[in-house]
């Protein structure tokens, strides 16, 4: 009963979050455009489920990923799982002691991004659009290894206790220097993906495990400490879509010559 009841309070503030939505999309179709609203059914229908689905969502989130995230930083993090992994028993442990947790955090980036539905939805278009030069699983996965990365160094930091922005500013100075030398067509696309994987598969576990590893960790505040991971996980896959783009460009490149030099002549050849 208390699983129902709460479910039904979720989904009641979902109604009240999504309800300024549509009356601003009605009365803006009603009194701007002054024109009926096509498919009023299968609109109403479609908000519907919508707010229920983000009602349930939010009460997964309460009761299995921010627990789950909580739980697997606290184990992982736990001294007498370091010192018995590490070997230092007894000793004072130090951040390459916590392996384990960069290694946790970089494979739960890299999978909740590849399951994030709103990168689906950009690779195919980014697909579409550029006619098939953008492969969807070679875009997906750059995304991925970024946020992996992102989450894993956003894990030290809150390990080591290192200040936030000057992990930030060189990770931004890095995306500079890319954004010169990049392809065009990819740069406007990899500042987009930062945006699109945090989102609602990868966010709730990422600050969830932030929280946790925050709360786990001696020392450290999980306000001051536990926030951040999102900034990671938005600002590395920018940089790896960058450098995707920058490999294929080079392989183009490469391939290209290769043909070039393979359709000359055999008299230019042996001139060459």
């Amino acid at each position: 009963m208390d699983l129902i009841s709460a479910s039904l309070g979720f989904v009641l503030a979902s109604a009240k979050d999504v309800a300024p939505i549509v009356l601003f999309l009605f009365a803006f179709q009603i009194f701007v455009i002054r024109a009926r609203i096509p498919n009023l059914r299968q609109i109403l229908v479609g908000f519907v489920f919508v707010t229920v689905g983000l009602g349930l969502f939010l009460v997964g989130l309460e009761q299995t990923l921010f627990p789950l995230g909580r739980l697997m930083a606290q184990q992982l993090t736990n001294p007498d799982f370091l010192e018995e992994v590490s070997g230092h028993v007894g000793a004072a442990l130090v951040w390459q002691d916590f392996y384990w947790v960069y290694l946790f955090a970089a494979a739960i980036g890299f999978a909740t991004t590849l399951a994030e539905p709103a990168l689906m939805a950009v690779s195919i278009k980014a697909n579409t659009v550029s006619g098939g030069a953008i492969g969807v699983w070679g875009l997906r996965v750059a995304v991925a290894i970024g946020v992996g990365v992102g989450v894993s160094l956003g894990c030290y930091r809150i390990i080591t206790g290192l200040p936030l922005q000057h992990f930030i500013a060189a990770g931004y100075l890095i995306v500079i220097v890319q954004t010169t030398v990049a392809p065009k067509m990819i740069v406007p696309l990899a500042y987009d993906s930062g945006g699109v994987t945090t989102s609602t598969v990868t966010v709730p576990l990422i600050t969830a495990l932030g929280l946790g590893l925050a709360e786990a960790v001696p020392g450290r505040s999980p306000l001051l400490d536990g926030f951040g991971l999102v900034a990671f996980a938005s600002l590395f896959p920018i940089i790896s879509v960058l450098a995707y783009g920058q490999l294929a460009a080079r392989k183009q490149r490469t391939s290209k010559s290769s043909t070039e030099d393979t359709d000359l002549p055999e008299e230019k050849k042996h001139a060459l």
